[in-house]
């Protein structure tokens, strides 16, 4: 990062004490890059995990299990207990929906999509919600829930 200078004592000179000649050295430091670039990598380590946005949005509690991972990411739809509905993280009005569905469906192989709905919302928003999803382009649809909730067996979960 800088260039030192090296100095060499006498003995060239006439007389045996000449003047001291400096030269460039071209060696690099480069402990102080190595420094900054650790110190950025930690920063952005501590800062990342951070910048995921999201809605809270209390979720049904079920007792059903996770889905596995898909090749492609996730669409997700999410129905909030203020009344918004978001596609992705994106505010978006339930009129644009089904075309905005459309032009994303067109460009998807898969057709999986994810429902997130607040548990205070009537089940008949959701599913009027989910008739968008189908007329959209998305036939396969998958209700996301919190896990370890109630079982129907009789046990507490």
């Amino acid at each position: 990062m800088g260039a030192g200078v090296i100095k060499r004592s006498g003995g060239g000179g006439r007389r045996g004490r000449g003047r001291k000649h400096s030269a460039a050295m071209s060696e690099i430091n480069v402990t102080p890059f190595v420094d900054v670039m650790l110190v950025l990598l930690i920063i952005f380590m501590v800062a990342a995990p951070l910048l995921t946005v999201g809605v809270p949005i209390k979720l049904p509690k079920t007792s059903a299990s996770a889905m596995p991972a898909e090749k492609e990411p996730p669409l997700t739809i999410t129905l909030a207990a203020n009344g918004k509905t978001l596609l992705q993280a994106t505010e978006i009005d339930v009129t644009q929906l089904v075309p905005k569905l459309q032009a994303i469906s067109s460009q998807r192989t898969d057709k999986k999509i994810y429902l997130r709905a607040d548990g205070s919302i009537p089940y008949s928003r959701v599913a009027e919600v989910m008739g968008a999803l189908n007329s959209g382009g998305f036939r396969d649809i998958g209700l996301v829930t919190d896990p370890n909730g109630p079982k129907l067996n009789g046990s507490g979960g």
